[in-house]
């Protein structure tokens, strides 16, 4: 009887071992070549001020989310956005873009970087920071290109269809994920129309393509992407990117390329449709949602990004 037992205790532990020998190994997480290991200071440059100047990197990153995202929103849905934020900003020191333009490592010039307003900084805006202190999202040991948009209409987009970018493949970017963020957005995102001047959209189309549109009397959406966006519009005898239209006329008053309805009325094109911003990566308003339904940052993070690590660069 006593031998009996041993050969089940035996084959027990035989099993336990082979069963672990079975399991998907986690691959180990690839270091970022020239990562600092420390949080480091970084030069920036004061747009308003007209000056430069040094700050640490996670005391910029709080003035950063603060006026990306509501400071008064989920703490985790701030989290996700420190995470994305973070990442941007390493990936574009990494690349130099800004040092071309200023001799800095950022700036607060919209445009070029990302908002920044410290006065909006709140405990809510300073816990997420911290509880995400040094960490980014990384893919085969890269810096992934950390973008963000105010509210995707629900549906993401791919960065060729909602950047019109090709420079590099972007596979980690997860393209037709529902977010459900019309659910939660304010109604100019759920549905916005905008009236500009044929005027101003001639010479629009004049700087984009270098080609004279002739007379505009209709515009037609001439190509959608997977997520429904405009790819291509045809302005009178011309075609054009619907992201390259979209920053030419104004990206505040073109909010988005999930155009429901474009035409010419009385001298005006006319648009219409959902959604703020490119629809790339991070949604703030989904994250906003998936926060408030119980989701931490980094599942926020895994639902816009696919084959990606969160690592911790620095305590």
């Amino acid at each position: 009887m006593k031998l009996l037992k041993k050969i089940i205790v035996l084959l027990i532990v035989l099993l336990l071992v082979w069963g672990c020998t079975r399991a998907p190994q986690r691959k180990p997480v690839e270091p970022v070549p020239g990562a600092p290991d420390q949080e480091p200071t970084i030069s920036l440059f004061v747009k308003e001020q007209g000056v430069k100047k040094d700050i640490k990197l996670e005391e910029y990153l709080a003035g950063v989310v603060a006026a990306e995202m509501e400071p008064t929103w989920p703490i985790n849905a701030l989290a996700a956005q420190a995470i994305v934020a973070r990442t941007f900003t390493m990936e574009n020191i990494q690349t130099g873009r800004v040092k071309e333009l200023h001799g800095t490592d950022a700036s607060t010039d919209v445009q070029e970087f990302q908002a920044y307003n410290p006065a909006r900084i709140n405990d809510n805006v300073r816990k997420a920071v911290e509880s995400t202190r040094g960490k980014v999202i990384t893919n085969r040991g890269d810096y992934v290109k950390g973008w963000f948009s105010a509210c995707d209409g629900g549906i993401s987009a791919s960065a060729q269809e909602g950047l019109a970018y090709f420079k590099e493949p972007t596979n980690y970017i997860k393209a037709g994920a529902r977010d459900g963020c019309l659910d939660v957005t304010v109604p100019e995102n759920k549905h916005w129309r905008a009236q500009i001047p044929l005027s101003r959209v001639k010479t629009a189309v004049q700087e984009i393509s270098g080609t004279d549109p002739g007379s505009i009397s209709e515009v037609n959406i001439a190509e959608r992407g997977p997520s429904g966006r405009a790819n291509k519009i045809q302005i009178g005898s011309a075609t054009v990117s619907g992201p390259q239209l979209r920053l030419a006329l104004g990206s505040e008053e073109v909010r988005s390329m999930l155009i429901s309805r474009a035409t010419v009325e009385g001298g005006n094109l006319v648009l219409e449709g959902k959604g703020f911003g490119h629809g790339v990566g991070l949604c703030q308003w989904g994250a906003n949602k998936m926060a408030q339904d119980g989701k931490n940052p980094e599942d926020i993070i895994r639902f816009y990004y696919r084959d990606v690590d969160i690592q911790k660069l620095w305590d």
